[in-house]
C-alpha cells in the first residue's frame, strides 16, 4: 500500500486504524497516498484544541497572532515547489491553476497578517461607539467582540485544498480560535502536507492547528456551544450539517457556502466586437476553463441581448477551441483534469441533464486529449450550451437551477434590461455576478439591483479591462459568500471575517469603566 498520511490531533500525529482511502492521480490513474481517520479519539482531540490551543492563542494579542500568520506564510512560501508537485499529481491541475489555489492561499494569509498587525496589542475589539442609556451620559453601553472560547471546525471542498484551508484558518487563528480542518478526501494530500510543514516548523502553539483526513464521521458530534463550523461543499451536505444536534440543540454557529449558479451579464446597448463584448467573451472562456471549471465562483450562465446571441456563441466558441486539454505535465496543455472519475461521471450526467433544455454551441467532446488516455484520465473538454431564444430562457428551469461543477456554461439571450435582471435572479442567490458594459450609470444601477441576491457583484467596464481582478477570483478584501442557494454565509471581506469567530456582548457601565476598554 502507498504511504498512509497521518492526522494531527490532540497535539500529536496519529494514524488511522482502518484500511484507508486511496488518493489517485486523476490523469494517470495510479494510487498516490492513503488517508484514514478511523479510530481517532475525537473527543480528546477537540478538548485539547479547545483548552490548550485556545488558551495559548488567546494569551496573545492580535499583533502577536498576526506575526504567527506571517511566519506561517513564509514557511508555505519556502515549500511552494512541493505543493505544486502535489497539486499536479492529486488535482490534475496545470501550473497556472495550481497557483490560484496555492499562491492564493499564501496571499490570503499575508493579507490577514497585515490586517492583524494593524489591530495592535489588543485582545478584544470594540464594536461601534458607546451609547448613553439615560438622560445623563454617566451610564452607557459599549458593544465588544471577544474571541469565542471554542474550536473552529473547517470542512472544505475538494477544489481548493490550499486556499480553502487558509482563507478560513487565517481569520480564525487571528481571532484567537484554534482550528481543526477536515479537507475533502479526494484532494486531502495538499492540505495535510501544508499543515505538516507548519506544525514541524513549530510556529503555532500545540492544539492551534489540527487536520483530520478521511471520513468526517463523528466530527460534528464533538461540537460544543461555543464552537463554530465553516463548511464549503454541496447543498445536500450543508442541510445535514444544519440539521445536526450540535446546531439545532447546542446552537453551534455555522457558516455555509454551497451551490451557486453564477452569472455574467452583458448590458444592453453594447455591440458585437466592442470592448465590453470582448471583455465578456474573454472572461467567460477563462472562467469555464480555469481549474477545469471546478470553482464555486465560476460563470455558469452567460446573459447577452438576444441580437448578440449568435455573435457571442461564435466568439466564445472560438476561444474555447484553442484550449488544449490533457496531462498537466505537458507544456502544451492549458486545462487539466477533473479531480476523480466520480466527478467526471457527475459532470457528464449534469451535462446530459442540461442538454435536454439547451443546444450545444461548442462540444467539449471535440477536444482530443494531449498525452492522456481517455479511458483513464478524468478529462473533459469545455462545453458551451445555449438557449436559442429569449422566450425559451424563461422556461429553461434546469439552466437556472443546476450547477454542473466542471467546464460547462450556458449562453442565455434576453429581451431587455428588466428581463435580464429577472433571469439572473432565477439563480436564487449566488456567490458572484459580473456585469459588462460601458455606461457607468447603467452598470451602477444593475450592480445595486443585483446586490441583494449576490455576495459579490463584479463590474467590468473598458477602463478597468486590464486591471480588474477577475469574475471568479476571491480577494480577501471582499466578501465571499452569498444568500439563498449559495448558502447564506459570509467569509473574508477584510476584518469582517473576524466577526464569525468572535462573540458580541454589550458592556453596560459608567463612563469611567468604559474608558478603560
Amino acid at each position: 500500500m502507498t504511504e498512509l498520511l497521518s492526522n494531527h490531533l490532540g497535539g500529536r500525529w496519529q494514524a488511522g486504524t482502518g484500511a484507508g482511502t486511496a488518493l489517485r492521480d486523476p490523469v494517470l490513474g495510479h494510487e498516490l497516498v492513503h488517508v484514514d481517520a478511523a479510530g481517532l479519539d475525537l473527543a480528546a482531540g477537540f478538548a485539547f484544541a479547545r483548552e490548550q490551543g485556545g488558551a495559548a492563542l488567546r494569551a496573545l494579542d492580535y499583533r502577536e497572532r498576526a506575526a504567527l500568520l506571517g511566519a506561517v506564510s513564509r514557511v508555505l512560501q519556502a515549500n511552494r515547489d512541493a505543493y505544486y508537485d502535489i497539486a499536479t499529481a492529486n488535482s490534475g491541475t496545470v501550473r497556472n491553476d495550481s497557483a490560484v489555489d496555492i499562491d492564493g492561499g499564501i496571499f490570503t494569509l499575508g493579507t490577514y497578517a497585515k490586517l492583524g498587525d494593524g489591530l495592535g496589542a489588543r485582545r478584544f475589539l470594540l464594536d461601534g461607539e458607546a451609547a448613553r442609556l439615560g438622560k445623563e451620559p454617566l451610564f452607557q453601553s459599549q458593544h465588544v467582540l471577544a474571541p469565542t472560547r471554542g474550536v473552529a471546525l473547517l470542512i472544505n471542498a475538494f477544489n481548493f485544498p490550499a486556499w480553502g484551508l487558509w482563507e478560513k484558518a487565517a481569520p480564525a487563528l487571528l481571532s484567537g480560535v484554534p482550528v481543526i480542518v477536515k479537507p475533502a478526501t479526494a484532494t486531502a494530500w495538499l492540505t495535510q502536507r501544508m499543515v505538516r510543514d507548519v506544525i514541524e516548523a513549530g510556529i503555532l502553539p500545540p492544539g492551534a492547528l489540527s487536520v483530520v483526513c478521511g471520513s468526517a464521521a463523528g466530527l460534528l458530534d464533538q461540537l460544543q456551544p461555543f464552537d463554530v463550523v465553516s463548511f464549503t461543499g454541496s447543498a445536500d451536505t450543508a442541510a445535514l450539517i444544519r440539521s445536526h444536534a450540535a446546531v439545532t440543540r447546542r446552537s453551534v454557529r455555522v457558516n455555509i457556502e454551497a451551490d451557486s449558479v453564477n452569472s455574467a451579464l452583458l448590458l444592453p446597448g453594447e455591440a458585437a466586437g466592442g470592448e465590453a463584448f470582448d471583455l465578456l467573451v474573454r472572461e467567460a472562456a477563462r472562467e469555464m476553463t480555469v481549474k477545469s471549471g471546478q470553482k464555486c465562483t465560476a460563470i455558469r450562465r452567460i446573459f447577452v441581448p438576444a441580437a448578440l446571441y449568435g455573435a457571442a456563441a461564435e466568439a466564445i466558441g472560438a476561444r474555447l477551441r484553442k484550449t488544449t486539454v490533457g496531462n498537466p505535465r505537458h507544456d502544451a496543455v492549458r486545462m487539466g483534469a477533473l479531480v476523480s472519475r466520480a466527478q467526471l461521471d457527475t459532470v457528464r450526467e449534469g451535462l446530459a441533464y442540461l442538454r435536454e433544455q439547451a443546444e450545444v454551441l461548442h462540444d467539449g467532446a471535440t477536444h482530443a486529449l494531449v498525452d492522456a488516455d481517455p479511458a483513464v484520465a478524468c478529462c473533459v473538454g469545455p462545453t458551451l450550451l445555449g438557449v436559442r431564444d429569449a422566450d425559451g430562457a424563461d422556461g429553461a428551469d434546469r439552466v437556472h437551477d443546476t450547477e454542473v461543477f466542471g467546464p460547462v456554461a450556458t449562453l442565455v439571450p434576453y429581451r431587455d434590461a428588466a428581463h435580464a435582471l429577472a433571469l439572473v435572479r432565477r439563480g436564487q442567490g449566488s456567490l458572484v455576478a459580473s456585469l459588462y458594459g460601458s455606461d457607468a450609470a447603467a452598470l451602477a444601477a444593475a450592480a445595486v439591483a443585483l446586490a441583494d441576491s449576490h455576495g459579490r457583484v463584479h463590474v467590468v467596464s473598458p477602463e478597468v479591462g486590464q486591471s480588474h481582478t477577475g469574475h471568479g477570483n476571491v480577494m480577501p478584501q471582499s466578501l465571499h459568500g452569498g444568500p439563498g442557494r449559495a448558502g447564506g454565509g459570509e467569509e473574508l471581506g477584510g476584518l469582517r471575517a473576524l466577526n464569525f469567530y468572535h462573540r458580541r456582548s454589550a458592556v453596560q457601565a459608567g463612563t469611567g469603566v468604559l474608558a478603560q476598554l
